[in-house]
């Protein structure tokens, strides 16, 4: 269970803080529910069942884990799948576990086959950025709060720690 001021991942909504932690009034049921404020959406507020089966929940990767994952991001393996379909079938399951290594791998690969593309003179294909983009905001969102740094900072650091 998580407490009110912990920072977790929610799905899809990406970093909450827990704001408060009881039962809703307009419920009518007795369950507990999280009220989670999304950091990076600040005019919404999420009510969930403590007990949501159907939604990630999980904390927010620590401090050591975060530079641990920086670290090691040159080691983490790219998908190469030809089929497109599948690429992005893949794509959007690896963004629904919400694990870190799992964006990683979409960053990698989307960004390596762009950069193909573009070598080769072919378009650019939209999945690629737009998964791209998705796997970027997610891991960079996280990396933020765990490593206390705005969200705009975190792909300099990123690009600081990575050898090349």
């Amino acid at each position: 269970m998580f407490n009110v001021g912990d920072y977790i991942i929610y799905g899809s909504s990406g970093v909450c803080k827990v704001t408060s932690v009881g039962k809703l009034s307009i419920s009518g049921d007795d369950k507990l529910y999280y009220t989670l404020a999304p950091i990076y959406s600040k005019s919404s507020t999420l009510y969930t069942p403590v007990d949501n089966q159907k939604v990630v929940m999980r904390s927010v990767i620590t401090r050591e884990e975060a530079e641990r994952l920086v670290e090691n991001i040159n080691t983490v393996e790219t998908l190469w799948v030809d089929d497109e379909k599948k690429r992005e079938e893949y794509y959007k399951k690896a963004l629904r576990t919400c694990e870190c290594e799992e964006w990683i791998k979409i960053i990698r690969t989307s960004y390596l086959r762009i950069q193909d593309r573009k070598e080769s003179g072919k378009k650019v294909i939209n999945s690629d950025e737009k998964y791209l983009r998705t796997a970027e905001d997610y891991l960079y969102g996280e990396l933020a709060v765990a490593l206390h740094m705005d969200k705009d900072k975190v792909q300099q650091y990123i690009a600081s720690k990575v050898e090349r």
